[in-house]
């Protein structure tokens, strides 16, 4: 990674709906535009972003998006409302950014969650986008969701048995993100808690498989857990708010746009297929598999993805 650096230009983004998206820009103001999409959904724009590029030459946008990290109001409070947060709303903030930022195109950089959001706004906005970088990439179907709520439990028996108990014996054989979502939303702070952290423990279990992982510090803060619990439970149960297999159908819009998938051997929480379908259907894109990589983390996944940065450099 490259050394750490701080903003030279931050901002709150008046989105509408009562929404402000906190924004940052780094490196090189006169560098090649390149936007962070950050995963969860809900976790929030880290400052370990920064150091995936090169600051002479790029000019590193990061945005928290709705609900999250810096931006206002926070999910964490109960009262917020969620119905303005959804898939259309995000890629529509993107495209104001841009705007607000005096950006043309820019190459869009994101994992797991932010993966698909990048994709989706490559295919609704190809006109504005230069290149796309992804690692951890999901296309957030239902099957997906299915997949990491449910079928991981044959691989993280006695943890999975621990999440689906966490919701009421008449939800266990339903649509566990949406048990947790309405137990997020129950009016006890005590049954909005619980579920918070069961909900967490299990994020922490299915991405843990590559070697080192280690649980994430983050989960500890019971702000980020609860606004972090009640995003991903939003989206999920709503199948990300997108047609269900609209990324992959629709990958054929990206043609003419290079990318590069970085895909952990080891992730079992977005297994390598998807990406591999990408490729498929969009001949721009190279698929990289990192064979001790899991998701997001193992040992050759970030020096890939800093490589894969450092390829779109300027020249």
């Amino acid at each position: 990674m490259y050394p750490p650096i701080e903003p030279y230009d931050h901002g709150l983004l008046d989105v509408g709906d009562g929404q402000r998206v906190y924004w940052e820009t780094c490196g090189n103001p006169a560098g090649r535009p390149a936007l962070v999409v950050h995963g969860g959904p809900g976790s929030g724009a880290t400052a370990g972003w920064r150091r995936l590029f090169d600051p002479a030459a790029y000019r590193i946008v990061l945005f928290d998006q709705r609900g999250c990290g810096r931006s206002t109001p926070h999910a964490s409070d109960p009262a917020v409302d969620l119905s303005v947060n959804t898939t259309p709303h995000l890629l529509a903030d993107m495209e104001l950014l841009r705007r607000h930022l005096g950006i043309d195109r820019w190459l869009l950089h994101g994992a797991s969650w932010g993966s698909s959001l990048a994709l989706a706004y490559a295919q609704h906005h190809p006109d504005r986008v230069t290149a796309l970088a992804l690692f951890s990439v999901v296309a957030n179907t239902r099957r997906e969701i299915e997949w990491v709520t449910r079928d991981m439990g044959r691989i993280f028996p006695a943890e999975w048995a621990r999440f689906r108990d966490g919701v009421p014996e008449a939800d266990r054989d339903g649509d566990l993100s949406a048990a947790y979502a309405r137990l997020l939303a129950d009016p006890d702070p005590q049954v909005r808690d619980r579920a918070a952290r069961d909900w967490c423990a299990w994020e922490d279990v299915h991405v843990s498989l590559a070697g080192g992982h280690q649980p994430s510090p983050r989960f500890a803060d019971p702000v980020f857990r609860m606004g972090f619990a009640r995003l991903v439970t939003h989206y999920f149960a709503n199948g990300g708010f997108m047609p269900d297999g609209s990324l992959l159908r629709d990958a054929g819009k990206l043609a003419g746009i290079p990318g590069v998938l970085v895909q952990g051997r080891l992730d079992v929480s977005g297994p390598p297929d998807i990406a591999w379908q990408l490729t498929r259907a969009w001949p721009d894109a190279r698929l990289q598999i990192v064979e001790s990589g899991g998701h997001g983390t193992g040992h050759g996944m970030t020096e890939t993805v800093v490589a894969a940065l450092d390829e779109f450099r300027p020249r």
